[in-house]
């Protein structure tokens, strides 16, 4: 068996009496756990449900009167990681599983989830998908999650042996946008009394095919030939949802370098992409690949054009829009005009008015002088 260090391990398990000696369930009865050795090392007891041994922190979660043993081993590090041997004491009955040992190793790392994925997936079919983990310790179970449905509930479910198994499940129906689907689960341990966790992943990608076509051919009017067309190609299609995206996106500087991407969808895959500018004398073919990248000089308009063996799909189109240097400094300029232009008419303004304001002291003073010279 195996268990994650910081969390804990619950172990199945149960006994019978098929000996002479027989089991009485009225009579006082010991669980005992011992590790590897114990015939050549008594001291290796490590565990009596009586209570005068308990090295390891075990628990007995079972009822042993009704020969359930099932134990719940708490706390584990990897140093518990040996070979365990179960005894039942119930006088005069007594057994130990001699030829049953438990191997137990004890991980620091989870297990990665699993994807089961029915194996002949067809268009327009519905189909369950399940992501299950390992679940040691169903008392502190992973949490599951994955992205094919937001916050989907999980189930713990015992399985035949005992043990235990954390699921989720989907049903989808499936059509051309599921072929090539990545699907990721995520299982989430927690560990240390939940105040850690430790996360493993896993991911598979569908790979859905046509539905098969069945038809029927005449011969002679007696034979009737019945054939079926299997497709071994899957969606097979021209290019579709073609588009082209820049970056840096907005306006970009003389001089400095852009992507154009082009993607697309098709199956077969895309061969080839090729990339034109809109000129006033027609499309001119620019580049080829699914990047074009290039040092801006001026503006323009571009679109790619995707291409398999079975067609092609222009995306839409995408401008480059330039912002020049020079018209940058010009700009730049004429702000610095326009703010000198400003001062000095403020400036003009302030020494005007401190002008009229000094000669409209003046006068009267010059009036009063005059008219005491009239006098005398």
């Amino acid at each position: 068996m195996e268990a994650l260090s910081g969390s804990c391990l619950q172990i199945p398990c149960n006994f019978n009496d098929a000996g002479p000696v027989k089991f009485d369930s009225t009579q006082p009865v010991f669980a005992v756990w011992i590790k590897s050795h114990f015939k050549l090392y008594p001291e290796n007891v490590i565990f009596n449900s009586s209570g005068t041994v308990n090295i390891y922190p075990m628990n007995i979660t079972g009822n042993l009167k009704e020969k359930s043993c099932t134990t719940l081993f708490s706390n584990l590090t990897t140093t518990y990681s040996n070979t365990y041997y179960f005894r039942i004491m119930n006088w005069p009955f007594r057994s130990t599983a001699f030829c049953e040992p438990v191997q137990i190793t004890i991980k620091d790392s989870p297990w990665r989830p699993d994807i089961a994925i029915p194996g002949d997936l067809k268009e327009k079919e519905s189909v369950t998908i399940t992501c299950s983990a390992l679940t040691p310790c169903p008392h502190s179970p992973p949490q599951l999650t994955w992205n094919l449905q937001q916050d989907s509930p999980n189930e713990i479910e015992e399985n035949t042996d005992g043990s235990f198994t954390t699921k989720i499940q989907q049903t989808i129906t499936l059509s051309d946008t599921h072929d090539g689907k990545k699907i990721s689960c995520s299982a989430r341990y927690p560990v240390n009394q939940g105040n850690d966790i430790k996360t493993a992943e896993t991911e598979e990608t569908l790979s859905v095919s046509c539905k098969t076509i069945k038809g029927f051919f005449l011969k002679s009017c007696q034979l009737i030939i019945i054939y079926e067309i299997s497709f071994s190609f899957f969606f097979s299609d021209a290019p579709k949802n073609t588009s082209a995206s820049i970056s840096p996106s907005g306006l970009v500087s003389a001089g400095s370098w852009v992507n154009l991407t082009c993607s697309s969808r098709a199956k077969p895959p895309v061969s080839s992409f090729t990339w034109f500018k809109k000129s006033r004398d027609g499309a001119v073919k620019v580049s080829e690949g699914e990047i074009y990248s290039f040092n801006v000089t001026d503006g323009g308009v571009y679109y790619c054009v995707a291409t398999n063996d079975l067609g092609n799909q222009t995306s839409s189109e995408i401008r480059v829009s330039v912002t020049d240097e020079q018209s940058g400094k010009l700009f730049g300029v004429c702000i610095v005009v326009k703010t000198v232009g400003i001062i000095l008419l403020v400036s003009t303004l302030v020494l005007f008015e401190c002008w009229f304001r000094s000669r409209q002291f003046n006068k009267p003073e010059t009036e009063t002088i005059y008219m005491n010279q009239a006098a005398s």
